[in-house]
């Protein structure tokens, strides 16, 4: 028997040892389950977001004093969210229907996505399988939790011609399907495919079959699909033996029909979805402008890259703009399961930060000009759209004409560094007569800017056209404090303002941000090169892995896309002005929101371009949306930047890197060239990458 010594001696060891933390699974569960972000937290905890993401993913634990102080913050909210035993709550309701991609984004995806920085390369598959299914054992950091096998093969597949079903990671399965029913019974009871929620209240991602030209035609599905409209309205007629046989077999289609994205479904029972996503590569479901390339790989090859996006991202659900909106879903469910406090029931209430459930109409000056709520409207309309601006030829300095290059900078994912901690409004717009402007209340502020005279060298913060304002007008809360910012005066005349705000893209831009840069990393561009050394990697990235480049083009087109679609446009040529579109259905139509991140954007571009000013004396030639031309002494933009006097780049000014806001080169031309394009009236920016070759078309 132990002595009374030798206990006591033991119990110290435990008391001396350092505080235990829950698994890495349940510190993300915790965090999500208090709505809170990996940046929010980082910051409160003196860190970077990047450091709680290892926290979170296990691979490193936090050292004193932030031990202790993780392990409160921890223990407090595993008092306020247990977990749920046998019968856990409900993440939300169950929708009846999906909705179509293009209009109807389909509800948020539901169970917290593991991090994922560089999947294996996959196997061979040069043989054929031999039995049902064959994969490689998936990484541990791309594979769903162990108890869930629904999951266990990943989110899609790429199906051949064969009746070969190739999964991401080298998995590659046998569809012994014939008709497109089968196909559909086939991806929900035996493949085995899916992906796990991206947020506790979410729901799980649909599995996703892509179909080549040759599985499409195997199915049933003519391989092109031929119509005066444009391709991505085409659909199959109702009277098609497809959707007959879907009808027969007692399966669904949205209200999109069956097109190059279609999704199948039956209503969902007992909680749990079901439906199937095709996407067929022949009708053109993989734009080549987002999926460059995409056509020309191998089932395989083009299965990884997808998996690869559907981990770092989110599966597919369309086109990369509809994606980049769903994302957002993903990541705030508008609702969550809470306890009833008069009978202790667990029932759906809004989910803290998010949009909610219910469409929201915007202002009328935020509205476009066809909106019901514009109807009538005289006030006038905000303008917050990107830049587009050429200095006038007689602005230009005898020095800077003798200057030999043009030099284009492009800020990297501007929209993403725009919507980093960008407070937007969660609420309806609120009429205010006379505010006092408070640069932390989003909203449109009717205010007169143009007596603020600024160089005319540089653009104007305040219009998209750089032009001086020529009285009042209506402004987004970020143009207006860089008003305030520059050291004047803003008295608003009236506002409609949005009282309940919140950092509702944080969670979207830090998901896209470690997709972007684990991204090019895995492309040969990294945080740690010298500047030299950038340039030189950007000049290649493109050429080292032409898959990995198309993933990298996709995911920059699902930030621009997503923030675009907060405004989508009616769409086909039977909208009449006043008619409400489907789009308007959605709480995530939020033009305001979009107003934010492009009215921020252009006021970093402008902040960027001053600073640049004040250090060298040099003024950009013209600025399109996120590209800015400078004439340069050089090709490269290491021959103008500013420098410090340590040599280090100038705080506030253009800064290269591969990070979200920093730059990269556009192009370069003679100086020569971009002056004559400014003389014919056209926006150098528009054409240095491609420079003495362009096509001088200015339109859209």
């Amino acid at each position: 028997m132990p002595t009374e010594e030798e206990l006591f001696a033991s119990v110290d060891a435990l008391l001396e040892e350092e505080p235990q933390l829950p698994p890495p699974a349940e510190r993300a569960r915790l965090r999500e389950a208090a709505g809170i972000t990996q940046a929010r937290l980082a910051q409160a905890m003196k860190s970077t977001p990047q450091t709680v993401k290892n926290w979170e993913n296990g691979r490193a634990e936090p050292r004193p004093p932030r031990l202790q102080a993780y392990q409160r913050l921890l223990e407090g909210w595993a008092a306020k969210y247990p977990r749920a035993e046998a019968a856990s709550p409900p993440s939300a309701p169950a929708p009846q229907e999906p909705t179509a991609a293009p209009e109807h984004p389909a509800g948020p995806e539901s169970a917290a996505a593991p991090d994922t920085k560089r999947p294996p390369e996959p196997a061979s598959r040069s043989a054929p399988p031999s039995r049902p299914a064959r994969e490689r054992p998936v990484a541990p950091d791309t594979a769903a939790p162990a108890a869930d096998t629904s999951c266990r093969h990943g989110p899609l597949a790429v199906l051949d011609g064969d009746g070969l079903a190739y999964g991401a990671q080298g998995i590659v399965l046998e569809c012994p399907a014939t008709t497109i029913p089968e196909l559909v019974e086939w991806t929900l009871a035996e493949s085995g495919l899916g992906a796990p929620r991206l947020h506790r209240a979410g729901r799980d991602s649909d599995p996703l079959i892509v179909l080549t030209a040759s599985a499409a035609v195997a199915l049933g599905l003519p391989e092109r699909l031929e119509g005066h409209e444009a391709r991505r309205t085409l659909r199959l007629p109702d009277d098609h033996p497809v959707v007959k046989q879907l009808t027969k077999a007692r399966w669904k289609l949205t209200k999109r029909g069956f097109g190059p994205w279609a999704r199948v479904y039956r209503p969902a029972s007992e909680g749990r979805r079901q439906c199937v996503q095709l996407a067929i590569l022949s009708w053109d479901a993989l734009d080549p402008r987002a999926w460059p390339g995409a056509a020309d790989l191998e089932p395989a090859r083009l299965a990884d890259a997808l998996g690869l996006y559907a981990a770092r991202v989110i599966t597919p659900r369309g086109s990369t703009a509809v994606t980049g909106l769903e994302l957002m879903t993903a990541l705030r469910p508008p609702t969550r399961a809470v306890r009833d406090a008069g009978s202790g029931a667990w029932v759906s209430g809004r989910n803290p930060g998010s949009l909610g459930t219910e469409p929201v109409d915007p202002a009328p000056p935020e509205a476009p000009t066809g909106h019901p709520v514009a109807q009538g409207w005289e006030g006038g309309f905000l303008d917050e759209e990107v830049y587009q601006w050429v200095r006038g030829v007689d602005l230009l300095s005898d020095a800077e004409c003798l200057l030999p290059f043009a030099v284009g900078l492009d800020i990297n994912t501007a929209f993403l560094a725009a919507a980093a901690r960008l407070a937007v409004g969660l609420s309806g717009p609120e009429h205010v007569t006379r505010p006092v402007f408070d640069k932390k209340v989003p909203g449109c502020w009717y205010v007169d800017l143009s007596h603020i005279d600024l160089d005319p060298r540089l653009p104007s913060p305040f219009t998209p056209t750089g032009e001086r304002p020529e009285g009042p007008a209506w402004y987004a809360t970020p143009t207006v404090a860089y008003a305030q910012e520059l050291g004047y005066e803003v008295r608003p005349a009236e506002a409609y303002l949005r009282r309940e705000s919140g950092a509702y893209l944080d969670p979207w831009h830090d998901r896209l941000k470690a997709a972007y840069l684990d991204t090019l990393a895995d492309l040969g561009v990294t945080r740690d090169l010298t500047d030299t050394a950038y340039l030189a990697a950007m000049e290649r990235h493109r050429h080292t892995d032409p898959a990995l480049a198309m993933v990298l083009t996709a995911i920059k087109a699902t930030v621009k896309g997503g923030i675009g679609k907060l405004r989508e446009r009616p769409q086909g040529r039977h909208h009449r002005d006043g008619e409400r579109w489907p789009a308007l259905q959605r709480p995530t139509w939020r033009p305001d929101i979009r107003a934010a991140v492009i009215s921020r954007a252009r006021v970093n571009m402008h902040r960027k371009m001053l600073r640049t000013a004040e250090a060298t004396g040099l003024y950009p030639l013209a600025v399109l949306s996120d590209c800015v031309v400078y004439p340069s002494p050089g090709d490269s933009p290491l021959d103008f930047l500013p420098r410090t006097a340590a040599g280090k780049p100038l705080p506030g000014s253009f800064r290269l890197g591969p990070s979200p806001g920093l730059c990269k080169v556009e192009g370069v031309a003679q100086l020569a060239w971009a002056v004559d394009l400014m003389e014919q009236g056209y926006n150098p920016a528009r054409h240095i990458k491609d420079g003495v070759d362009a096509v001088l078309d200015e339109g859209e």
